[in-house]
């Protein structure tokens, strides 16, 4: 195999662990690594990243299920509020160029590569009895439809904005958060996919195994959310989202061998 094939199952192995274990961020790693590793053009990993993250949050997200840990009525009405937009942002993502993609990814990663970081309570490391916030309908029909926007353009799962969201807004407690932003994620990454169809540039073998490979991961960081503290997986996690994310923006936002 490959050392380039190996590189990027580890990789999609990572991404796929902090989404067990988080219920997002490892899916901002995605795209830089099928640029960068991979060597994919921007356009094609932002849509190869996009089923890798569905499909990998849809199978999370029942592991979650089986604790009861996924609200379905919130998810359902955060992730519908985003349909529309993530499949516009698909289309947006064909109308730049790859070297503004990249660029947009390292501001993104720099910003919640310091969130993961500096945050406290968020992405896995609040209690499960921490305090419940009002639910806000309307608040989170509008954060759903940015976090489609966000995912359909960039090929995020946009979990790192989903769980905050979902505390503030829908008023779930940590654990609940983080299990169900894993089913919102797999319905905005699936119709930001859907508006990457007939591009021409996506690999269906490729997709199919490295996502299985971040199933995988995701299964395991099911499991490694259930046995230890994240505060510490968090900070190390935001530290190297931030090394990527630099590391893309001193490359000078490149596209990819492929243009």
């Amino acid at each position: 195999m490959e050392p380039i094939v190996v590189s990027s199952l580890l990789l999609s192995g990572v991404i796929g662990l902090s989404l067990g274990i988080f219920g997002g961020g490892g899916s901002i790693l995605a795209v830089p690594m099928l640029v960068l590793v991979t060597q994919l053009a921007p356009a094609a990993a932002v849509g190869t990243s996009l089923a890798m993250v569905g499909t990998t949050s849809l199978i999370a997200s029942y592991a979650h299920h089986r604790r009861g840990q996924v609200k379905f009525n919130v998810a359902l009405l955060f992730g519908l509020s985003g349909v529309l937009t993530a499949f516009l942002g698909a289309k947006l993502t064909g109308l730049v160029s790859g070297s503004v993609i990249m660029r947009a990814f390292a501001a993104l990663m720099l910003l919640v590569g310091v969130g993961m970081l500096f945050s406290k309570g968020r992405m896995g490391t609040a209690k499960a009895n921490a305090p419940r916030g009002r639910s806000r309908p309307m608040a989170s029909v509008l954060a759903g439809a940015v976090v489609g926007l966000v995912t359909g353009f960039l090929g995020v799962g946009g979990g790192f904005l989903v769980v905050p969201a979902l505390i503030a807004f829908a008023g779930l407690d940590m654990r609940e958060a983080v299990g169900t932003s894993l089913l919102v994620i797999a319905i905005n990454s699936g119709a930001g996919f859907v508006g990457h169809l007939g591009g021409g540039q996506l690999n269906a073998g490729l997709i199919t195994l490295l996502t299985s490979a971040a199933v995988v991961g995701a299964l395991a960081g099911e499991r490694v959310a259930r046995q230890v503290s994240t505060t510490k997986l968090r900070r190390g996690f935001g530290l190297i989202v931030i090394v990527v994310g630099v590391t893309v923006a001193l490359a000078g936002g490149l596209g990819s061998p492929a243009g």
